[in-house]
């Protein structure tokens, strides 16, 4: 019992950010009976932070191991220990703004920092002028490099050891194929090399970015927000594709990027979309972005596939059988988060089952994703759009700026970008719309969806159900 809520906290590990973990989940306790989880805070007010705002989070993972009737319940201990709530909830945003953000979501960054740091606005969050020792995750070793992402991989290796002939990297892909890692191991190997004990660097999304510029013009302190992030060793800026349309931040973006090349200081960015996709951006700062080195990252082949899963087997301690290796390489081929989360699921079910892993076990574990064989185009992602929707293909293609119509069609944009090799302007083509208009359409949904607000829930099961409906191989 003990295990299975050991697994369910390594799902969360990676699905949240390293503050909202170490704060609200590490604390917990948990008793399993069947399908039912009970957990334990130190206090009433974790336990009642936990039930308002992650128990969705917490339920999702239980269900990944124990099934989709799994429930969770969370309660305070009898012997609570003293935690103002005042100065929790202070402690929180000040490691949420410092830590580092571990979510390749399309979005990809974990947006949920930026509900908790809205709530948290009006608190008085003191931003150090050095930054904190941040917890990496990942290295340059634990990365599987492959066709799909060597460019990338060499180019990060290279920004460490100024063997790149560029103090900017660009590094852009869809979420879950390795830019998280790859800006990650650049931060944990250069503070490895650095002979000062605190190197100064800076992890944060687009998003955070904006969130502590808007608190410090707020607070009238700008000038220790300049000091912090125009002062550092190296600047790792992920989902810069936020900064579309804002104006103001990217202003400072490129003010603070500016600094640090005339420093000499190093800049890593990254991007769900390449720079000359993104639009509603200054041309100075696209210039910025172009003015080191771009690299792409492409989906993992079948044998990049294969020696991640025969990695991570290694990583668990764990045989998995020739076969099995290669039915599950051949069968998960949408990211690299997928192939991962379904060997651990494969794992436990196994260790559950106190049975060796078999094809049939692997078999069933791959039923459970949605991503097994989707293998779409256009006109069918129209069609399942439309039927998901309850829509015709005529107010799909129409001007209207309805809610839903606007929400269904930024839908197939996002579809067809993640299943197809349409460019964003052969998507809009189909539409009548703009390059820009997917882009931001794209963009849009994605943040919904990492919010998981009531349009962001509704999307990603429609998603889930149209992908789901979209496999042409049925399984053995």
């Amino acid at each position: 019992m003990i295990e299975i809520w050991a697994h369910i906290q390594q799902i969360l590990q990676n699905r949240l950010t390293p503050g909202l973990f170490k704060v609200w989940i590490s604390p917990l306790s948990a008793e399993v009976n069947g399908q039912t989880i009970c957990l334990t805070a130190p206090n009433e007010f974790v336990a009642s932070w936990v039930r308002d705002r992650l128990l969705d989070d917490i339920t999702s993972a239980a269900a990944e191991i124990l099934g989709p009737q799994a429930t969770v319940s969370v309660v305070a201990s009898k012997t609570p220990q003293k935690a103002p709530a005042r100065r929790s909830a202070v402690s929180v945003s000040e490691a949420q703004a410092s830590g580092p953000l571990f979510n390749d979501s399309a979005n990809n960054g974990n947006s949920r920092y930026s509900a908790v740091a809205h709530e948290q606005m009006s608190l008085p969050i003191s931003q150090p002028l050095v930054s904190k020792v941040i917890d990496w995750r990942f290295d340059f070793d634990s990365f599987v490099v492959g066709p799909c992402n060597d460019l990338a991989f060499a180019a990060s290796q290279g920004i460490t050891r100024s063997s790149l002939s560029a103090d900017t990297l660009f590094l852009s892909s869809g979420p879950g194929l390795g830019k998280t890692h790859l800006m990650q191991a650049v931060g944990n190997e250069l503070c490895r090399q650095s002979n000062r004990s605190n190197p100064r660097v800076e992890y944060l999304t687009a998003e955070e970015f904006a969130t502590r510029l808007i608190a410090s013009l707020k607070s009238r302190d700008v000038d220790r927000f300049k000091a912090r992030y125009r002062d550092v060793d190296l600047l790792l800026l992920e989902d810069v594709h936020f900064l579309q349309g804002k104006e103001r931040m990217q202003d400072e973006v490129l003010a603070t990027i500016k600094a640090l090349q005339s420093r000499g200081s190093r800049v890593v960015l990254s991007s769900s979309f390449a720079p000359r996709d993104l639009k509603e951006l200054d041309n100075q700062l696209v210039s910025r972005f172009c003015s080191g080195f771009i690299a792409a990252i492409d989906k993992p082949d079948f044998a990049t596939r294969r020696d991640i899963l025969r990695r991570k087997a290694k990583q668990y301690h764990v045989h998995l059988p020739e076969n099995v290796t290669d039915m599950l390489a051949e069968n998960i081929r949408s990211d690299v988060r997928q192939i991962e989360s379904c060997l651990h699921n494969l794992i436990l079910k196994a260790r559950i089952l106190n049975q060796q892993i078999s094809m049939n076990i692997a078999w069933e574990v791959v039923s459970q994703y949605a991503s097994h064989e989707t293998v779409m185009d256009m006109d069918s992602i129209i069609r399942c759009v439309c039927n998901g929707f309850d829509l015709s293909p005529a107010q799909l293609n129409s001007r209207s700026r309805r809610r839903e119509l606007v929400v269904a069609r930024n839908t197939v944009f996002y579809l067809a970008r993640k299943h197809t090799d349409l460019s964003l302007k052969d998507i809009g083509d189909h539409f009548n719309r703009t390059h820009s208009t997917v882009l931001k359409g794209i963009t849009s949904l994605e943040r919904e969806m990492s919010k998981e607000t009531p349009v962001g829930r509704q999307v990603t099961s429609t998603v889930a159900m149209i992908e789901r409906n979209g496999r042409i191989t049925s399984l053995r």
